[in-house]
């Protein structure tokens, strides 16, 4: 037995002060199954990890690393213990667990993890971290003991592909950048992490044999501001913003994602959003301008899709792919597929002369020919083909996984012919989206508010939940510049996408989930990551009432505050009237209504301002 062994030079003091729920923990994404028995282990002096073989070893040694960071405790050789941290790779395979499920008994002297595999472990150290306080990992705090609550955990996920998508197209994100957003994902179990590596907006993926892909497609004209408002590239202006990964930060970047079991699921978008790539060698396309890299959104007039009928397309998607497929060991590569523009292939000879060939009358046809010889290409890599749900119309490759996201349409199609489905429908898990009101957001398209993402259901009435491989929170970075507001962006929000990914659909409860997120924060807080605290924040709608008169309906998504108003113009405060629950009445002269959020006599939240002017077309809408 090889043991791996944890020493903490402490005092007498105990940490008792993290809060915890009823049932003394609060655990994102919520096990499968926890019973709470009397008594706690105390993490101290005594205390020592064992690695029963290789494979738990490993992890042990993870789990020692992630204690001293998080707490200062070092680690020792010296074993002086009298309770212990047992890490256990099954003998015999416990069929229920799956892969990645594990179980975990908590006693006074003892903590057993077991699971079939490494990964089963690995989930299992991430729930025993959130049974733990959340530190910053002050080196003063190793003279401090920790209390774990005796617990019994049965764990496992319900869907194999639990996913997070990270454009780093739109704007670039550094490999350390990409590595603590790895870091964030692991702790709450999500298994996948897609890449979306290419777009109109630059090419991040070095490419042996095809310098200009990083030369001129990494690269466009430097913009600040707002999204959808900047100048297009000037005549002789460089470009001097953007980056790429060589080859070799990506196979860093990759075993660094293994360690954490997470597997990276590559995407080169084509055969549209292809103009860095188009930029870098203008014969690909079918009008063979020279076109510039695009700081924002492209224009009707700019042909950013590939040439279906160009031998030159399919000799370069051959050499992209095949460095593809050797850099990613994941058994599947991301194809695009989305909102091509059609009709630069109607007016193309070329193409025209293969539609006829083929009996092609249909442009969607026509993407299905090139989807269908595109999944050929990929599979002589030794890979699987996963597309956006665009490559269901005109006729969808026989092996392709379908990427579901505008709504569940695509992939409720896709499901009913036999193929299997990806949900990230764009409604439910975009965090690209506003997620709070409009008038206090960052700017940003559509609203996606953290309950959405929690009422969010992977697998449609009456499909075969076999063929929903799962679910991904996607995130487009056109409106997100910076590291700090994709992590706003990101949190909590896939921390309730998590949940709906790993635990059972019949243990959903948004007003348990919320206090649980809360607690949360703390940890979010230790670890410096930047998150919305737009729950707190109160949500002002107008409602219809008896007389047909327009009235004020004040809520919240996390349950338990208090909200204060005035029609005044005014800024409330918890001396102003308190919302009952029933409509208000608006008074005579009113123009404008406030309100703010407490929670236990304390402000929380921002305070949220409208007009009634606002309020009355919003209901006027909805009417409509």
């Amino acid at each position: 037995m090889k043991k791996i062994i944890l020493f903490f030079s402490i005092s007498t003091i105990y940490y008792t002060g993290y809060s915890q729920d009823k049932n003394g923990i609060s655990v994102i994404p919520q096990p499968v199954s926890v019973s709470l028995q009397k008594g706690q282990f105390v993490l101290n002096n005594q205390t020592y990890i064992i690695g029963e073989n290789k494979a738990s070893s490993d992890i042990a040694s993870l789990l020692a690393v992630m204690l001293n960071q998080s707490f200062g405790f070092p680690v020792s050789k010296k074993q002086t213990a009298s309770n212990e941290i047992v890490l256990h790779i099954n003998n015999r395979t416990d069929s229920t667990l799956g892969n990645e499920g594990y179980t975990m008994n908590i006693s006074s002297k003892k903590i057993v993890l077991s699971a079939n595999k490494p990964q089963g472990l690995f989930y299992g150290i991430q729930t025993l971290m959130q049974l733990l306080p959340p530190s910053n990992g002050n080196a003063q705090t190793k003279n401090i003991s920790y209390k774990i609550p005796c617990v019994t955990i049965t764990d496992y996920p319900r869907f194999v592909y639990r996913g997070m998508m990270l454009d780093v197209s739109r704007h670039f994100f550094s490999k350390e950048f990409v590595k603590k957003y790895i870091d964030e994902m692991a702790k709450y179990k999500f298994n996948v992490f897609h890449w979306h590596l290419t777009d109109d907006q630059g090419w991040r993926i070095e490419i042996k044999g095809l310098p200009e892909l990083t030369n001129i497609g990494a690269w466009r004209v430097a913009r600040t501001g707002k999204w959808g408002t900047f100048e297009m590239p000037q005549a002789g202006e460089k470009a001097t913003d953007g980056g790429y990964y060589t080859q070799d930060d990506i196979r860093e970047i990759v075993k660094y994602a293994k360690q954490r079991f997470i597997d990276i699921l590559p995407e080169i978008d084509v055969p549209a959003h292809s103009l860095a790539l188009i930029a870098s060698y203008p014969n690909l396309s079918c009008t063979k301008e020279q076109y510039s890299v695009s700081p924002q959104y492209i224009p009707d007039s700019v042909d950013d899709v590939l040439c279906v009928a160009n031998d030159s397309t399919w000799i370069i998607l051959d050499k992209i792919f095949t460095q593809v497929a050797q850099l990613f060991p994941y058994g599947y590569v991301h194809t695009g597929g989305d909102e091509a523009n059609r009709n630069f292939w109607m007016k193309d000879a070329k193409d025209i002369a293969l539609m006829k060939k083929e009996g092609i009358t249909k442009p969607s046809e026509l993407q299905s020919y090139f989807e269908k010889r595109l999944e050929k290409l990929i599979v002589s890599k030794g890979k699987k083909m996963i597309g956006w749900d665009e490559i269901v119309e005109g006729g969808l490759a026989p092996e392709a996984v379908v990427m579901s996201w505008r709504g569940k349409k695509g992939g409720i199609e896709a499901a009913k012919m036999g193929h299997k489905v990806i949900m990230t429908p764009i409604l439910e898990t975009y965090l690209s989206r506003k997620q709070g009101d409009p008038s206090v957001e960052p700017f940003g398209p559509g609203l996606l508010p953290l309950r959405t993402c929690y009422q969010f259901e992977p697998v449609p009435e009456g499909i075969d939940p076999k063929l929903i491989m799962g679910g991904q929170a996607s995130t487009w970075t056109e409106k997100i510049p910076n590291y700090r507001h994709l992590e706003y962006m990101t949190w909590p929000r896939a921390m309730a996408i998590s949940e709906v990914l790993w635990s059972p659909k019949f243990y959903r409860n948004w007003d348990d989930f919320a206090l649980r997120a809360e607690r949360h924060f703390e940890y979010l807080d230790a670890d410096s990551v930047k998150y919305s605290k737009s729950m707190y924040d109160p949500i002002i709608t107008a409602v219809k009432g008896k007389d047909d008169s327009m009235k004020i309906k004040l809520t919240n998504e996390m349950p338990g505050l208090t909200i204060y108003y005035t029609f005044d113009g005014t800024d409330p405060d918890n001396f102003y009237p308190v919302y009952s629950g029933v409509p208000l009445q608006i008074p005579k002269g009113a123009s404008e209504i406030r309100a703010v959020s407490y929670k236990s006599g304390r402000l929380i939240g921002r305070q949220i301002n409208y007009l009634l002017s606002d309020l009355k077309k919003n209901l006027e809408k909805t009417r409509n």
